[in-house]
């Protein structure tokens, strides 16, 4: 068992004076050590209590399969720190240096409030630490490196371990895209794109989420979101995978996400300098019965930019359920997406690109891009 210090003043226990000037009383001698003995465990077993216990009593559960960081690096090493870890998994190693709490605390990653705007809550490079949630006791977890990446096909059943069986409102499951260096940078919201949902379920030790994430090999992170449903609180989690099967997958029947290839062009429009334009296409990355996965790119024209809007209207009844890299307004079926802070400034000929996931069959809508 890993050892903690026992922050308590130390109080030195004082045996009676009888005890101190009665040499023939060995026997009494005996039975206070052994008191002392047990209140100094006593004391260690409260203070193990205290550390196991420090925000835990809303904790629920992590993604067991593949684990996810903090809860992998206590499974595999729960006695601690150790030479073996520094040489094996030296990820692992540098969070239990960091923050031991955050191991043994492997079900408290969670953040309270915010609803479901997660990117307000949990800003890029915070990901994998809940946006520093409990002042920061999950940060190591956000450091890029060599994490241990258990082997993957492109489809597989996710699983996530729920103690509390509380349930869900949903869980979106996100993989990096293709190209992502997880040894060398932060995750970013940009560098996600969604692989698996479930809507509204009951959760328990094993709640499976089908995963799809066609067109990927080698070392990639999942980035899990748990909206549990018993109150307004939320889960994250980062799992690393070694994807294996150059993302063909084995073929099954299910719900998962399928892989299409559909690309609308839009026109593109100017505001003042018609060299100061933007373009935009939009791409259907996924589709699953009742819904879909959209991805748009937005590229400057011959003139840098400081800012775009994209608009379309829905023709087919769609209706977005959630979106990320954009600031995303709707007024019946008419949609209109702005920059957010950190991908307005364009330089001339560069693109950026935002998403969202929406319920509905993917129609082919004209885009409008302008620039502000």
């Amino acid at each position: 068992m890993h050892r903690f210090s026992d922050n308590t003043p130390n109080k030195r226990h004082q045996p009676p004076d009888t005890l101190k000037t009665d040499a023939s009383r060995p026997a009494n001698t005996t039975v206070w050590r052994a008191a002392a003995v047990l209140g100094a465990c006593l004391t260690l077993l409260t203070t193990l209590l205290v550390v196991l216990g420090a925000g835990s009593a809303s904790a629920h559960g992590a993604v067991s399969d593949p684990p996810s960081r903090h809860y992998g690096c206590y499974h595999r090493w729960p006695n601690g720190p150790s030479q073996q870890m520094a040489t094996e998994d030296p990820m692992c190693y540098q969070a239990w240096q960091a923050d031991p709490s955050a191991m043994y605390n492997w079900n408290g990653l969670l953040r309270d409030g915010g609803g479901s705007d997660h990117q307000a809550a949990v800003p890029d490079g915070t990901l994998c630490s809940g946006g520093l949630t409990f002042n920061g006791r999950y940060a190591a977890m956000d450091k890029p490196g060599a994490w241990i990446a258990p082997n993957r096909p492109s489809r597989f059943t996710l699983n996530l371990n729920d103690t509390s069986s509380h349930g869900a409102d949903y869980i979106r499951v996100y993989s990096t895209k293709q190209g992502f260096d997880p040894k060398t940078r932060a995750l970013r919201w940009s560098d996600l794109d969604l692989v698996g949902q479930t809507g509204r379920i009951p959760t328990g030790t094993r709640t499976p989420v089908e995963v799809n994430a066609p067109g990927r090999t080698g070392h990639h992170v999942l980035f899990t979101v748990w909206k549990a449903s018993h109150a307004d609180q939320s889960y994250y989690a980062c799992s690393d995978v070694n994807f294996t099967d150059g993302g063909t997958g084995p073929t099954t029947t299910t719900t998962t996400p399928t892989t299409t290839t559909t690309t609308t062009t839009t026109t593109t429009t100017t505001t003042g300098n018609p060299s100061a334009g933007c373009s935009a296409t939009l791409r259907i990355a996924s589709q699953w019965s009742g819904g879909f996965q959209a991805e748009v790119r937005v590229t400057a024209g011959t003139t840098a930019i400081t800012g775009w809007a994209v608009n379309w209207t829905f023709g087919n009844g769609e209706r977005i359920d959630s979106s990320w890299s954009a600031a995303v307004t709707t007024s019946g079926s008419t949609i209109s997406a702005r920059n957010v802070a950190y991908n307005g400034s364009l330089g001339a000929g560069t693109s950026t690109s935002f998403g969202f996931v929406a319920s509905g069959t993917a129609g082919t809508p004209t885009l409008t891009c302008t620039t502000s």
